[in-house]
């Protein structure tokens, strides 16, 4: 029963997000309103407590409703919030004011829920715990799938146009289930090693663990008020959550239990910091952490025996000059010239390739990523890729001798390659437009790519021949976004996401690019692979 409450609940949440940050097709100007009173200025904060707060908390944290703070709304134009305000959604629990106030009224609304929170709102350990919701499963109930189908084989499709998501057989491109989500689920699921369990981040801080083998939620937490992603570890111990709000990094066991808090805070305390992101490096039996505001890389392992740490540099550790911290789950700092906003491994987790984004120093002009050997603990090169490479969903592959590096970009119109050897840049290859992910497999002699940051070239996939470095060939979806590429366990299948409302996953034939089949989806915005995941596919993120 309980289980059960707790999947019409997330039922709910999630219809309340979807009602709040999904643009509606009619105008505001078009519903009529009463008439706004010329003389009084709209109370935004009175206004939101008698009309948001049951759903949004008083302090705009979310409850039944997303939270409505400036870093939940940052990727919302306001003329979304604008207009949903106004017009709410159709089946969903966000109702339209328009007209119950006035143009003046919504249009304050709008503005003050894109403003700081004062006081600014907290979550610290005493709220983790409190969260906490975990459902065991009952002590008869055998450990095997209620489903028939290659458990290796499994997709999870990511619906963001009403924050589901469905599981996918891999081998029959049938949906097996599909279930709500928490609102706009953010970073990618992670998966435990004998893929039964998988972790979803939300935008909101929640952890959702997921059991894909008896369908349904075992456990969640929220670890903060604005999450940017989860990572588990390689074991399928430990779960860690990256924060922007508040500013620290979270380390929870395997049943969401807290663990430890890490203030993302400079070695000497006095600068705090969003962290960016955080990814498992299972080689090395720890977590890799980026933090957006303090140029820093840390490691923080989850190997009980891991070394000692020593903060600073050390003539001879063994002459005892320097005063050791506990090396398991303890932090191990980088220090770097400028933080990272997002990062990439090479194949052997020796370096971190990461974005710098803003560049804040006039020296190495044009360097907006850089390498950072997480061995010697320092920078080894930059990156004088031109644009904003998205370096987290860049891929490594075999090339005439040596491993390179292929990155999509944000702003510009290529897929970079880079020698990772060397470090130099080998060959830039033109496409549409700007685009965000790139895939391949190492069963597929292609990698494939969208542009889906750009108007005229979103439609559009281009395939590059990883031999060659040449493009061979493009599928279009004409007049919808087509993105994010994921390929089936033995690379034969490559499936792509129609990025729209009343989309599709499309399969196409991995070596002929034909469409295989088309199942109607909601905005799927991303679709995952057990095995390309859990064993950690060169042509896939990580």
């Amino acid at each position: 029963m309980r289980s059960n409450r707790l999947t019409r609940t997330v039922r709910v949440l999630a219809l309340c997000a979807a009602g709040l940050l999904a643009a509606s097709g009619a105008a505001l100007a078009q519903t009529s309103a009463p008439a706004a009173s010329t003389a009084a200025v709209p109370d935004a904060p009175a206004l939101y407590q008698q009309h948001c707060a049951a759903c949004h908390a008083p302090q705009r944290t979310g409850a039944m409703g997303p939270a409505l703070l400036p870093e939940s709304l940052e990727r919302v134009r306001p003329a979304e919030v604008l207009r949903v305000i106004g017009q709410g959604r159709t089946a969903t629990q966000m109702p339209g004011f328009a007209g119950t106030l006035s143009a003046p009224e919504i249009q304050a609304l709008a503005q003050w829920v894109r403003s700081p929170v004062q006081p600014a709102p907290t979550w610290g350990d005493d709220d983790i715990r409190a969260s906490r919701v975990a459902t065991p499963a009952p002590a008869d109930e055998p450990a095997k799938p209620v489903w028939s189908a290659d458990p290796m084989n499994l997709f999870l499709v990511v619906e963001g146009g009403d924050h589901h998501v469905s599981l996918l057989d891999g081998d029959k491109f049938e949906v097996i289930t599909r279930f709500a989500s928490r609102y706009a689920l953010h970073g990618g699921p992670k998966f435990t090693p004998d893929g039964r369990y998988v972790f979803f981040g939300s935008r909101d801080g929640w952890i959702t663990k997921y059991d894909l083998w008896r369908l349904r939620v075992v456990a969640e937490v929220r670890a903060g008020l604005n999450m940017r992603n989860v990572a588990v570890s390689g074991d399928g111990r430990w779960v860690m959550a990256a924060n922007y709000l508040p500013r620290n990094a979270v380390l929870f066991d395997a049943d969401l239990n807290l663990v430890r808090n890490y203030p993302a805070t400079s070695l000497d305390g006095k600068q705090a910091s969003r962290v960016s992101a955080v990814y498992d490096a299972t080689p090395r039996r720890s977590f890799v952490v980026a933090l957006k505001d303090v140029p820093e890389l840390w490691e923080i392992s989850y190997d009980p025996a891991a070394e000692p740490i020593h903060d600073g540099y050390v003539h001879d550790y063994r002459m005892g000059e320097s005063i050791a911290k506990p090396g398991f789950q303890g932090v191990r700092r980088t220090p770097l010239e400028e933080p990272l906003d997002d990062f990439f491994f090479d194949q052997t987790y020796t370096y971190v390739l990461g974005a710098t984004r803003p560049r804040q120093s006039a020296q190495a002009e044009g360097a907006t990523a850089q390498v950072v050997n997480l061995n010697i603990r320092r920078k080894v090169a930059d990156l004088p890729i031109a644009g904003m490479p998205h370096l987290g969903s860049g891929i490594t592959f075999a090339w005439n001798g040596t491993t390179v590096l292929a990155s999509p970009n944000l702003q510009g119109s290529a897929i970079d390659v880079v020698d990772m050897k060397s470090w130099k840049p080998v060959r830039t290859i033109a496409t549409p437009g700007p685009g965000f992910f790139m895939r391949s497999h190492e069963n597929t002699p292609f990698a494939w790519t969208d542009s889906m940051m750009s108007p005229a070239g979103k439609d559009t996939l281009t395939i590059i021949d990883k031999r060659t470095l040449e493009v061979v060939a493009k599928v279009r979806e004409p007049g919808k976004t087509l993105a994010h590429i994921e390929f089936t366990k033995d690379g034969r299948y490559a499936l792509a996401s129609v990025w729209e409302m009343d989309g599709a996953v499309v399969v196409f034939d991995a070596q002929t690019f034909k469409e295989v089949k088309r199942l109607p989806m909601s905005k799927p915005v991303g679709k995952y692979n057990v095995w390309n995941k859990i064993t950690r596919s060169e042509g896939t993120s990580h």
